[in-house]
């Protein structure tokens, strides 16, 4: 299994509402895709306060790397992925992405 986790730093300007429809597409998007499942994602809460500015993240489970490729193709995740990239501070300086075995 591939989990694809995205942290971003949203610009202060962009209000929690757009984030949370931002999220709702990326879960809704993960419900249709053969191979993906167990969106999850939201605003940190960590008592550890060490986020360094990247508020925001989710993470998605694939079953594999091809499942992830098609995904990364899809052309719903290009618009979300649009529209993160647009309200990150510094455009795509401002998220993360890390995929790992699991």
């Amino acid at each position: 299994m591939i989990r694809h986790m995205v942290l971003t730093k949203f610009t202060s300007e962009t209000p929690e509402s757009t984030i949370l429809d931002i999220y709702a597409g990326l879960r809704r998007l993960t419900e249709m895709m053969p191979g993906a499942r167990n969106f999850g994602g939201g605003r940190s809460q960590s008592p550890e306060k060490i986020e360094r500015g990247y508020m925001h993240g989710f993470s998605i489970d694939f079953d594999g790397w091809s499942d992830l490729q098609a995904y990364s193709e899809n052309e719903d995740h290009k618009v979300l992925g649009g529209q993160i990239v647009a309200n990150a501070e510094g455009g795509l300086e401002g998220v993360l992405v890390l995929d790992i075995e699991v």
